[in-house]
């Protein structure tokens, strides 16, 4: 009675450890691995062998060939996720190795993992926003109003647009982020509302040029007329190309909308 205990055991255990095989693999061998296993407990019952140690065997084997199994198919699943890691690390290693020839770049611990943060965060709010996109337009609006987003960001905290990345006058900037993440969030990531939402972008960006120079900011150290009139109108072009992709990418909206749905 104890044997067959036993050897109900091993089966039940058994069969929930064929759960961690992929799906597919798990429908087409599944049911033929949980009867062999079934057949060998008996046959070593018949035969008076022990069963621990089998069954241990067969556990070890079967969870070798699952994690076997779940390497292709967890690479093909988040192959995305596992590119951006692989491209931050890579752009991580540039400065790394350049601290090696140069006392001009000096990071610590902290620079790297802010700037991973900000390289991944950047790639996979590209992934999110772009990978149901219909068309090649909306892919390249995304990428161009990412891109703007983590070079504003970056340069904030590393340099600052107005004088040092110290000045209070910087977190101006986070307004002009956050009117975009609103806008994206009011349009619900639709072309159209997105058109508007980084044209919006664009004059708060160019407001802000105007409040610091009105202000007078341009005398901190650090900072020019032309300095702030310049940078700010590169960020100014970026999000205006940004929007006029999202209202090329408007034109084919119906595709957009069954892709969406």
């Amino acid at each position: 009675m104890a044997y067959k205990y036993s050897i109900r055991r091993y089966r039940n255990w058994y069969a929930k450890l064929l759960r961690f095989y992929p799906k597919p693999y798990r429908e087409r061998f599944g049911e033929g691995m949980e009867q062999t296993f079934n057949d060998l407990c008996r046959e070593r019952k018949e035969s008076g062998e022990g069963l621990f140690a089998f069954a241990l065997w067969a556990f070890v084997d079967t969870s070798a060939g699952i994690i076997k199994e779940n390497i292709p198919f967890m690479i093909m699943k988040y192959k995305n996720i596992i590119r951006i890691t692989l491209a931050t690390a890579f752009i991580l290693l540039l400065p790394l190795l350049a601290m090696q020839f140069t006392d001009e770049v000096v990071w610590d611990l902290a620079d790297f993992a802010v700037a991973g943060a900000l390289l991944f965060g950047a790639g996979l709010t590209y992934e999110l926003v772009a990978r149901k996109a219909g068309n090649i337009a909306y892919r390249a609006a995304v990428g161009v109003a990412v891109a703007a987003a983590l070079i504003l960001v970056w340069m904030n905290l590393a340099v600052g647009l107005i004088g040092s990345e110290d000045n209070p006058a910087n977190l101006m900037y986070v307004g002009v982020l956050a009117v975009g993440i609103i806008g994206a969030i009011i349009a619900r990531l639709q072309p159209h509302g997105m058109a508007r939402a980084l044209f919006a972008m664009a004059l708060a960006q160019a407001l802000v040029a105007v409040i610091a120079l009105i202000a007078g900011m341009d005398q901190y150290p650090g900072s020019s007329v032309s300095e702030i009139v310049n940078l700010n109108v590169f960020f100014v072009a970026l999000w205006v190309g940004s929007a006029l992709l999202f209202r090329r990418a408007s034109t084919t909206g119906s595709k957009w909308n069954r892709r969406l749905e």
